[in-house]
């Protein structure tokens, strides 16, 4: 396979990742906690590092890619230990953020069915064969990961 045919292929995984991330949100009801949305901006990172990969393909813009789904990967790999309670999360998403309601007025408070919705970082909302999304989401990214280091060795082995 050829760095650019490579590159694509982790533009697409990272695409179709963000697109199941807002397919889990939009149509399946499965809102997004802080750290969730975290993880879907490498994926945003990516696709633009894919769409200059793909025009301009040089080993370093495949390293950038790679860059970003191993910081990816380790954050959902943060997130997963958050969920499991291994370790804290950051304060945004512990039960000090759930307290957190001095922006809202009376009527936020009392309207209970469109009022804002309160995701925990440290609460997984599903589990699929036993792994939160934030676990998957981190196995998908060191995949696409090596994908784009294999790129990146092979557009070095071109550029030089």
């Amino acid at each position: 396979m050829t760095p650019v045919a490579m590159i694509g292929l982790a533009t697409l995984g990272s695409a179709a990742l963000l697109a199941a991330a807002f397919g889990f949100q939009y149509i399946g009801g499965f809102l997004p906690c802080a750290m969730c949305l975290w993880q879907r901006w490498p994926h945003v990172a990516a696709i633009a590092i894919g769409a200059v990969g793909i025009a301009l393909p040089r080993a370093w813009i495949a390293g950038l890619g790679a860059l970003t789904m191993a910081g990816n990967a380790s954050l959902g790999l943060y997130h997963t230990g958050v969920e499991r309670n291994w370790w804290d999360g950051p304060n945004v998403c512990g039960g000090s953020a759930a307290q957190d309601l001095g922006g809202m007025s009376g009527a936020d408070l009392l309207d209970f069915g469109t009022g804002p919705q309160i995701v925990l970082c440290d609460e997984a909302a599903l589990h699929i064969l036993g792994l939160s999304m934030a676990s998957w989401n981190a196995l998908a990214c060191a995949a696409l990961a090596l994908l784009w280091l294999f790129a990146a060795r092979r557009g070095a082995v071109s550029d030089s």
